[in-house]
């Protein structure tokens, strides 16, 4: 019976909706959007109440998190300002709601474009066999296409060494077993709608360091401590004759 109760309430409210025509619009759009900006901008989001016969309170929410609005900017139109856009930004959703009835909503979703952060140079040092990685910041909206050139020229991939990794924030080659033919400028390269970026990465091979086994150390480091143990023990006489002179009492 509680349950028909319930069902007979919510049919009630959205009859009521629907016979007045009650909705919002945020911006003038009465559906949710995606509204284009980039960083540094400032944004104003305006929602309103449209075919109420009453007052209506609203709430803003950022994502999850319900938005803390000032007295006079709830009560059927309330506004809410994003200023400076940042790049953080990109993707979130903001939505307004009729506070008594949350269902009814309209939300906007930041598309943030920016080009990708990436400049410079950068040296680099690598033990020959060792593995080394060199890695971009490829981060934007639109996303980047990426190309790895070497001293100048576009990379000839070998499958066996050379490996490419990307993701929507970086963008990277690793070297297997450097050799001495790896030597040389790799230049990362992220073509956009703003244009081509680039970083220089200059990698020099290093001959490879000898290894000594760890056997080997621990045993001289053994020979040399009984070779030391030895001598004192073979000296022990001399040795305690003058630490006995050193304790005597002149007369």
């Amino acid at each position: 019976m509680a349950q028909s109760s319930g069902l007979a309430v919510l049919a009630v409210c959205f009859l009521a909706r629907v016979a007045t025509g009650l909705e919002l619009s945020v911006n003038d759009h009465t559906a949710d959007f995606s509204l284009s900006t980039s960083p540094d901008r400032s944004i104003s989001l305006s929602c309103l109440v449209q075919n109420s016969s009453q007052d209506e309170e609203l709430l803003w929410y950022r994502g999850d998190g319900q938005v803390n609005l000032k007295d006079g900017n709830k009560v059927n139109i309330s506004n809410v300002c994003i200023s400076p856009v940042t790049v953080s930004d990109n993707g979130v959703t903001f939505t307004c709601r009729l506070a008594r009835d949350r269902s009814v909503k309209v939300s906007v979703t930041l598309d943030v474009q920016f080009r990708p952060q990436l400049s410079g140079e950068e040296s680099l040092q690598v033990e020959e066999d060792k593995d080394v990685t060199l890695s971009c910041n490829s981060k934007s909206n639109p996303q980047a296409q990426a190309t790895w050139y070497k001293n100048n020229s576009i990379l000839t991939l070998e499958q066996s060494r050379y490996k490419l990794y990307q993701t929507s924030e970086v963008f990277q080659l690793q070297i297997t077993k450097a050799q001495k033919s790896d030597n040389g400028t790799y230049t990362c390269v992220l073509q956009s709608q703003w244009g081509e970026d680039r970083k220089d990465f200059h990698l020099t091979v290093e001959d490879k360091r000898p290894v000594f086994p760890k056997e080997a150390i621990i045993a001289a480091v053994v020979v040399i401590a009984l070779t030391i143990l030895f001598g004192i023990v073979a000296r022990k006489d001399k040795i305690f004759k003058c630490f006995k002179r050193s304790n005597e009492t002149a007369l």
